[in-house]
């Protein structure tokens, strides 16, 4: 009975937790290499999969808040709902008809959060003990290029897709995030505790927005080219996951799209499944 109550209290939750799941359950069949058959030119199982992604953008809409964006064209790019975080930030196999263009704009979208997150970083010195800013400027020192190389790429394949412009973006990101992955490690040695969570936490900010860009240049690279992305990111995530504070994220991740936490929890849990998996 307090099932069948649950439900009829809160029928939205039930709902986007019952798509939730069949999205989960589809990206488990295709990775399967299960297709319950053909659907057009794709298969059964991503068809179930859009429709359940596309019922979450529906749930996931705020008509009070987007009342407030009408004059805000960068928070309107940004208010994309569960479509675009479960189509173009998580890159999985049964994902289809995300298109080269999609995925630059959405790229360079999240780089006006990466500029702010890497001033985050160049400000939080101040805020440590004066024998732990040190460490803290070493291990994040190269930030501010990485960042600034990065926004040129993105907005350079923006405005030709091209896969010389991709090979340079590819290997872009992936130094980035093995700087990102560098500073991690380096932050954890400092022994003042609140020295350490400020550190670790601006570089939080930076790491989430470096990791869903990744995810975004994964779901329009091929699989020789994931291989060389994997291989060159030799610091791999489950050195730095003690570290990686995942509410932070999903907190970042949710209000970008403007995304329930919860939704963007169990997406960057497949995000990092899928990049484990991939060797990153």
């Amino acid at each position: 009975m307090n099932l069948i109550s649950n439900i009829w209290n809160h029928p939205k939750t039930s709902a986007a937790g019952l798509l939730i799941a069949v999205v989960s359950v589809a990206a488990a069949l295709s990775q399967q290499g299960i297709s319950l058959g053909k659907a057009g030119t794709g298969t059964v199982v991503s068809l179930v999969s859009a429709l359940a992604t596309a019922l979450l953008g529906l749930l996931a809409k705020d008509p009070e808040r987007a009342s407030e964006q009408v004059n805000g064209s960068a928070s309107q790019q940004t208010k994309l709902g569960a479509w675009a975080l479960i189509a173009l930030l998580i890159p999985l196999p049964w994902m289809q008809g995300c298109t080269a263009s999609n995925v630059a704009q959405d790229i360079v979208n999240w780089t006006p959060s990466l500029q702010s997150a890497v001033a985050t970083v160049d400000s939080t010195a101040a805020l440590l003990a004066p024998a732990d800013a040190p460490i803290f400027t070493a291990a994040t020192v190269g930030f501010d290029a990485a960042s600034n190389v990065l926004v040129a790429q993105a907005k350079a394949y923006l405005a030709n897709p091209s896969a010389g412009v991709l090979a340079e973006l590819q290997a872009q990101i992936v130094a980035f995030q093995q700087e990102v992955n560098t500073a991690f490690l380096q932050a954890a040695k400092i022994v003042n505790p609140a020295s350490q969570l400020h550190a670790l936490a601006a570089i939080q900010g930076v790491g989430t927005i470096v990791s869903a860009i990744l995810s975004l240049v994964q779901s329009i690279s091929g699989k020789a080219q994931l291989a060389r992305m994997a291989a060159a990111s030799t610091i791999k995530f489950a050195v730095v996951e003690p570290y990686f504070n995942r509410v932070q994220a999903a907190t970042m991740v949710a209000r970008h799209y403007g995304e329930p936490v919860e939704l963007a929890r169990v997406q960057i849990a497949q995000a990092e499944q899928y990049n484990n998996n991939a060797g990153f």
